[in-house]
Order: structure tokens, then C-alpha cells, then sequence
């Protein structure tokens, strides 16, 4: 928190400009999408990142990506036909079941009308013909036995013609059901074909999109070499830029301690005196105290811990002068909680006498941030919301206010 951050609304530990720091930035890869050429193909990450190789993996890639996509369409047109297949599977079922039940209420027809012909001949026969009401409608005529004989002979020609009906349903069914079973077991074999065929393309994308899986994960590990390639290069670089500006401090600082300006006077002359004015040089920068390493431990500690406005808990959340005050407080050194509180603590000292444990501010008397030196160059922070805290390069362009031991 900022020095005058108590009594404003502002973010604390404002960051320097953008543009004047140097910050590692995670490049967003775009995973080219699956394809499905070349199956069963292992990609080793191992392998030196280069622009070359990133090329022929992405065009390898794009390759397996339009194959998996032509697959896909082949299986959508084959599950299409199979549904087509297991629908007239239905049809033919239904057809077959209403055929078989017309025929079996046909013989339920004839069944019955034989029971009725043999419970009435066992009736007649019991009862001397004259327990049917029909047949007893004749008794009292002797000359209706022919009317009695020919209505018992056109009952039971009703039945022969109800069963010869049957019969000819049956062989009419029979010959019916047998082509559909032809047909059904046609349709059932065209249906397994293509059922097989859409789980050998369903395996083909399977194996095809694990290649491609492959070859992304390729890609990002050879992106991720080259960001930290990058990275590297540009912490170096930013490092080296740091160490000049350090021995340009000390040679600045040497030169102010040997410099003496001499300075005469014509006016003074019939005095015959003379003097000379050396110009101070800063006093030794007190010593380093022993806690700084327990300090600097203590905050790459909390590398990764989020940046939380005021924040001063260690695994949850901290701000820049948050993180300063608590990594210091953990080597037994008290310091106030403002940035700004944090520079009028500490003793200021020269560029060149900087040492792991001191810490570099920033703004006016410090009032916008503050950083701990850990050493070659680098510094540990608590930068701004939406980052954590992080080691980075230090920076010393505008905004760099200077260096405070803690003492």
C-alpha cells in the first residue's frame, strides 16, 4: 500500500507505465484443431524449438484436422443409413407380426367353430337328436328329417369352407412370411455392415485425434521453449542493462569522492589567499542486515500468490508494501505498511551500493511501489491486480524513485 493510499480510493503499489517495464508475458497459443491423418505417431517435446518445426507440425496438424472432419462426415452419413436400416427393420417386424396375428384369429375362428360342431353332435347324440332347438324345430314332422340332414350338412360345410379359408391364409402366410424374412435378414446383414463400418470410423477419429493431441501438445511445448528462450534472453539482457547502470552508479560515485574543485579569486588577490571546496561524498551506506536473506526467502515464498488490494496474508493475497512489511517482519525487522512509510524508513543509498535484501521504489518518495533486490539484477514484487507475485528483472527508467536499505 502506497503512502497515500490511506486516505484515496487509487489502486495501491500503482504500477510503473507499461512501457517502461519489462514483464514476462505468456503467449496465448492457438491449438490447431484435430485431424486425423497420420495415426499411432508419438511426438517427443524434446525436440529444439524452431520456427521450421512449429511450421511442419501446424501444417501436420491442419492435415490430420481436414481428415478427422471428412471422417466425421462419413460416419454422420453412416449412422443416417443405419437408423433408415433399423427403421424399415420396424416396418418389416410389424408387417410380419400383423400377418401371423390375422392368421391366428382365423384358426381362433375355426377352433371355435368346431367345438360348437362337437359339443352339438355329442348333444344330438345324447339326447337322440332332439336337444337342439334348431333340429327340434323339425322333430314334429316326420317328413323334415332331409331339412334336419341337410342343415346339419350345411353347418358343417360353413366349418370345411372356414378351415379350407384357413388353409389357403396359411399357405398364403407362409409364403408371405418367408420373403420377409428374406428381406429382414438382408436388411439385418446391410445393417451390421454398416454399423461396422461407422465404429471403425468412430476408432479411426479416435486414433486420429490422439495423434493430433500429440502434435499439439508438440507445439506447445516448442512455443513454450521459445517463450522461455525469449524470456530468458530478455531477463539477460535486462540484467546486463542493470549491472552497467550499477557500475556506472559506482564510477559516478568514485569520481564525486576524488573530484576537488579549485577556485581563485582576482578580486581577493591583494589578500594573497587562496582555497580550495571538495565536494562531500555520501556517507558509507549502512550495513546490510543480517535478516535480508531470511526476508528474501520469505517473499519468493509467496511466488504465485495472487495480488489483492491492502493484502498482507501470506498464501492468499498480497500488495506490494504488504509483501515488503511481511517478509521482513518473518526475518524479525519492523517496517511500516505504505510504500511511501517504507521509503522515509529506510536508509537511501547509491545504485552502486545495492545489495540483496534493499528495496527499490518507486513515484514520488516512493508513494507508487515498492520491490525487494534479490540479487543478478532481479527483484521480487507484488506488481498489480491480475497478476501475482512474481521475480522479474529490475527496473530503473522513469518512475525509478531509488534504492533504501533496511537498517
Amino acid at each position: 500500500m502506497t503512502h497515500a493510499e490511506q486516505y484515496s480510493t487509487s489502486e495501491p503499489c500503482a504500477p510503473v507505465p507499461a512501457g517502461k517495464k519489462h514483464r514476462r508475458r505468456v503467449v496465448s497459443v492457438a491449438v490447431l484443431a484435430v485431424s486425423l491423418g497420420i495415426t499411432g505417431t508419438i511426438f517427443s517435446a524434446a525436440r529444439p524449438a524452431s520456427a521450421d518445426s512449429i511450421a511442419g507440425d501446424k501444417a501436420q496438424a491442419a492435415a490430420i484436422s481436414a481428415k478427422i472432419q471428412a471422417t466425421q462426415a462419413q460416419i454422420q452419413t453412416l449412422t443416417d443409413q443405419v437408423q433408415s436400416a433399423d427403421f424399415h427393420l420396424s416396418q418389416l417386424g410389424t408387417e410380419i407380426a400383423a400377418n401371423q396375428a390375422e392368421v391366428a384369429k382365423d384358426q381362433a375362428e375355426v377352433n371355435k367353430d368346431q367345438s360348437q360342431l362337437r359339443v352339438q353332435a355329442i348333444a344330438d347324440y345324447t339326447s337322440s337328436g332332439t336337444s337342439n332347438q334348431i333340429t327340434q324345430m323339425f322333430s314334429g314332422n316326420p317328413n323334415t328329417s332331409d331339412v334336419r340332414a341337410e342343415y346339419a350338412q350345411i353347418a358343417t360345410g360353413n366349418v370345411t369352407a372356414t378351415i379350407d379359408h384357413l388353409h389357403t391364409a396359411q399357405t398364403q402366410l407362409q409364403a408371405t412370411q418367408g420373403a420377409l424374412k428374406q428381406q429382414q435378414g438382408q436388411q439385418e446383414a446391410a445393417r451390421n455392415t454398416l454399423s461396422q463400418s461407422e465404429t471403425q470410423a468412430n476408432n479411426l477419429v479416435a486414433q486420429d485425434q490422439q495423434t493430433l493431441a500429440n502434435v499439439n501438445a508438440d507445439i506447445q511445448a516448442q512455443v513454450k521453449a521459445q517463450e522461455a528462450a525469449a524470456a530468458a534472453q530478455a531477463a539477460a539482457a535486462a540484467q546486463a542493462a542493470f549491472k552497467a547502470r550499477v557500475a556506472a552508479a559506482a564510477q559516478r560515485q568514485a569520481a564525486a569522492q576524488s573530484v576537488t574543485v579549485a577556485s581563485t579569486s582576482g578580486a581577493s588577490a591583494s589578500s594573497g589567499s587562496s582555497g580550495s571546496t571538495t565536494i562531500a561524498a555520501a556517507a558509507d551506506p549502512p550495513p546490510v542486515p543480517s535478516g535480508a536473506q531470511g526476508a528474501i526467502d520469505a517473499a519468493e515464498g509467496q511466488l504465485n500468490v495472487p495480488y489483492v488490494w491492502g493484502g498482507e496474508t501470506p498464501g492468499v493475497g498480497f500488495d506490494c508494501s504488504g509483501l515488503v512489511q511481511w517478509a521482513w517482519r518473518q526475518a524479525g525487522v519492523s517496517l511500516p505498511r505504505t510504500s511511501g512509510a517504507q521509503f522515509d524508513a529506510t536508509t537511501q543509498i547509491s545504485l552502486a551500493d545495492i545489495q540483496p535484501g534493499d528495496l527499490l521504489f518507486y513515484g514520488p518518495d516512493g508513494s507508487d511501489h515498492v520491490a525487494m533486490y534479490i540479487g543478478g539484477g532481479m527483484m521480487v514484487e507484488a506488481p498489480e491486480t491480475g497478476e501475482t507475485v512474481h521475480n522479474t528483472p529490475v527496473r530503473t527508467g522513469d518512475g525509478f524513485a531509488g534504492v533504501g536499505r533496511v537498517g
